[in-house]
């Protein structure tokens, strides 16, 4: 009966190495009664933990030309390492124990989970990577000769049910590489790694907003590519507002007026997303929608049409008073530039004026358009 629940809890443990032709999961089988099963028991029977290891580099040499003991003999070593604290160790043969069952994704989640550990961002990318991918490629499995339909799809859901939890750590501990990582580029390698490996990750708007974020001014600078990876971002999720912003404030910057029109659609698709007027609308809501009239109202500006920029621009400010200092600033820098366009020289004044009174960014832009205005006042008396 101990052979026979030893066998259950290898089987209940992994997932890989079995004889079925088509799964990409692995589990680790060692049959009951055989020499190997024997060895484990003696092992598992032993308390004292150093002998216990050495049992299982024996069990290793022994057993080398069993690909699943070897496997299986590496991971337990592995986890000794770890829990003695020897993490260099424990994860090198965690890499001896993947090296003999590359899609097991417990092992996967513990070589991760030794990674993180360790706070070495690489290799926990690295595996997370490796295990998210080995759980998709569940879906790719070719039907067996003899099964139906219906009972592959049953076999695979059936799998990836019981694969879930790991699939779920192993995107978290991906997700937690991006938002520690300092290097601009080296977090940008982690998100087109996290973004292959976990195509529809329940943090896919999170890193889009890390992924557009690194790629802008600041960070990379790299417009092109920021472009590239926000329009990709839209085509999966049509209504991820970070995207939709950032996109539209890169495409108000252009000259070309397909782009200028861009940033018109996507502030105007913000706007009714946000619903930043409605009674329930909270602070992110708010930010979203006033961000949007105010690139809204820049683009009408670029399109020759101030008119229409202004009740764009004053509803902007609205919104963002009291919310975001810069971006309420940049919303009244705007509507003072629009006013001084339309030649309402007393109302260019007043915003200004106000501009000018907040330190940021926007403070002395103001000061010098404000300088113009009152140089044009007095010539205009």
């Amino acid at each position: 009966m101990k052979r026979i629940s030893l066998l259950v809890l290898l089987v209940t443990l992994c997932l890989s190495l079995s004889s079925s032709s088509f799964a990409q999961l692995e589990k680790i089988v060692i049959p009951a009664g055989t020499p190997e099963d024997q060895a484990l028991q003696a092992i598992t029977n032993e308390a004292d933990a150093q002998k216990k290891l050495a049992m299982y580099e024996d069990f290793v040499q022994k057993f080398s030309s069993n690909p699943a003991a070897v496997a299986y003999g590496n991971w337990q070593i592995s986890q000794a390492y770890q829990g003695a604290g020897d993490l260099t160790k424990a994860l090198a043969y965690g890499d001896k124990a993947l090296a003999g069952a590359p899609h097991n994704l417990d092992i996967i989640v513990s070589s991760t989970n030794i990674a993180a550990q360790m706070k070495d961002n690489a290799k926990t990318m690295e595996y997370a990577a490796k295990g998210g991918a080995t759980y998709n490629g569940i879906d790719k499995q070719a039907k067996p000769e003899g099964m139906s339909d219906e009972q592959l799809k049953a076999r695979l859901n059936e799998e990836k049910e019981a694969a879930k939890s790991s699939y779920e750590f192993l995107e978290t501990a991906g997700f937690n590489v991006i938002t520690d990582e300092k290097s601009p580029k080296a977090r940008m390698a982690y998100i087109e790694q996290f973004t292959a490996a976990f195509p529809d990750s329940r943090f896919q708007e999170q890193v889009a907003q890390y992924a557009m974020y690194t790629l802008g001014p600041g960070q990379l600078n790299d417009s092109a590519r920021l472009l590239s990876y926000g329009e990709k971002t839209l085509a999966t999720n049509p209504k991820s507002i970070p995207a939709l912003l950032l996109l539209a404030n890169s495409y108000v910057e252009d000259t070309k007026p397909a782009s200028i029109a861009k940033a018109v659609t996507y502030s105007q698709k913000v706007v009714e997303l946000a619903k930043a007027d409605a009674p329930d609308a909270d602070r992110s809501r708010k930010l979203s929608g006033g961000m949007a009239h105010s690139t809204l109202g820049y683009a009408y500006m670029k399109q020759d049409k101030t008119a229409a920029a202004v009740p764009e621009l004053k509803t902007a400010a609205e919104l963002l008073k009291g919310q975001d200092d810069v971006s309420y600033a940049a919303a009244l820098y705007r509507l003072g530039y629009a006013y001084a366009k339309l030649n309402k020289i007393d109302d260019a004044r007043n915003v200004l004026n106000e501009v000018v009174k907040m330190e940021g960014p926007m403070q002395q832009p103001a000061k010098d358009l404000l300088l113009k205005v009152n140089t044009a006042r007095s010539k205009a008396k």
